[in-house]
């Protein structure tokens, strides 16, 4: 849903009314970008492979190198990224070992 022109919302860090359109502009823009190891962007859903292998913490697991990882969501950390995989739950990446698929 867009928001439409005649929307405003309050801004309490200066005391006005702004926009909703631009206040969504502005939110979206200090949200640091997510990028894999390759600079190419990452968006919540994509498809990443791992670059090299990683031994996952707290297991006996070790992911492959070259395993698919589908469906990942981005965190507010631009340098990790949240998703499943059948032999973990609750795996935490790094970008920089993986690369979009």
């Amino acid at each position: 849903m867009t928001p439409d022109d005649d929307d405003y919302i309050y801004d309490e860090a200066t005391g006005e009314w702004r926009p909703a359109s631009e206040v969504a502009a502005a939110a979206a823009a200090s949200r640091p970008a997510a990028c894999d190891s390759a600079g190419n962007l990452l968006a919540d859903g994509d498809s990443v492979t791992l670059v090299k292998d990683l031994k996952v913490k707290g297991t006996n697991t070790t992911l492959k190198q070259g395993t698919v990882i589908k469906s990942i969501r981005l965190t507010d950390n631009p340098e990790e990224i949240d998703c499943r995989h059948e032999a973990v739950k609750g795996l935490v990446l790094r970008t920089e070992f993986v690369r979009k698929r």
